[in-house]
């Protein structure tokens, strides 16, 4: 049986400072892993202020949540900050419940987490 899983998407761009990091689409087994290196690749460059949007993200399960804890580890032995904005109620819920609401900033919208921010997104980090 063949099945259609959506792919995730990463769009990057940077706003007054900050290194925005949009994730579009799902986070799950078959997603996960090329996302945390392509992240880890911008933490490598030396980014001091990461927020990822997750406001995009349609599904997140355990491996998603594993995701965000190793970025949040590699980001922590880059002297790197990472904030999260913008998660649907069902990916706050699981934030939530499993403590990592404790582990990052969480701001509701883009727009609070990064005031003065664009619409636009450059896929120059896809």
């Amino acid at each position: 049986m063949y099945h259609d899983t959506i792919r995730a998407d990463l769009f990057g761009h940077s706003i007054r400072g900050h290194t925005v990091l949009a994730i579009s689409g799902e986070l799950d087994i078959s997603t996960t892993a090329g996302l945390r290196d392509r992240i880890a690749a911008v933490l490598e460059d030396g980014a001091k202020l990461v927020v990822i949007d997750l406001s995009r993200v349609s599904f997140c399960d355990a491996s998603g949540l594993r995701m965000l804890v190793a970025v949040r580890r590699k980001a922590d032995a880059y002297g790197c900050a990472v904030a999260l904005a913008g998660p649907r109620p069902h990916v706050r819920k699981l934030l939530r419940i499993t403590g990592l609401d404790q582990a990052f900033p969480i701001y509701s919208t883009l727009g609070q987490a990064v005031p003065g921010r664009v619409n636009a997104y450059d896929p120059a980090v896809a």
